[in-house]
This record gives C-alpha cells, structure tokens and sequence, in this order.
C-alpha cells in the first residue's frame, strides 16, 4: 500500500516538541521550514534523502535559481515545493525518518515506525 506523509501536524509538531527555546523565537509553521526530507526505508544508523521538499518564505525557487545560476523547469520545482510527500511504499524497516529544516539551518529528526 502506498503512503503520502505530510508535514501538517507531524514534523511542524516535532519540531515544536524537540527545539522548545527555538520555538519561542520561531514558532515552526510551514512557512517557517526552509526544507524537509524524507527517508522512507530508514535503516536506523544512516539518514538517506529519498524525497526532498523546498518550502520557504517569500520566493524560494528564485533564490534557488539565482543560487544555482541556471533555470529550472518550473513543473519540477512545483513538485518539491510541497508540504505533503509523494506516495511510497511501505518501508523494509518498518521505519521511516523525516528531517527538517528550519531558515536559520536549525535541523530536527523524527522516526516514525509504520
């Protein structure tokens, strides 16, 4: 069966649980978070970015272009600039893991077990 996960809730949550100083300063909506990636087969030693998603403030793909001195497709960059994953299927682990990122490069973790 094939899974989404999105950032509603869960990672912007987590984020509040794990960096509570930050938090105060910052409060983790999704315009707050710079990135998020998920590994969707979390082995439980190494993070691998299987799914990447740019949110952001203000005009992210502009930075990104500007950053990357180059164009980009704009249908592509449509489909990272999501708070909801793409379907995948379940993990061998039984385990996924999503990071985020916040504009000051704060970074939180999370396992899920699914």
């Amino acid at each position: 069966m094939a899974r989404r996960f999105s950032t509603a809730g869960l990672a912007t949550a987590q984020c509040r649980s794990s960096m509570p100083a930050i938090s105060r300063a910052m409060p983790y909506e999704p315009d707050n978070i710079a990135c998020w990636f998920i590994d969707s087969d979390y082995n439980g030693e190494s993070f691998f970015v299987r799914q990447a998603y740019f949110l952001g403030q203000n005009d992210p793909y502009k930075s990104l272009k500007t950053s990357l001195k180059a164009e980009i497709d704009l249908e592509a960059w449509e489909s990272l600039n999501s708070d909801t994953s793409v379907a995948f299927a379940k993990p061998s682990t039984g385990r996924i893991a999503v990071k985020v990122i916040n504009h000051l490069g704060d970074e939180v973790m999370k396992v899920y077990r699914v």
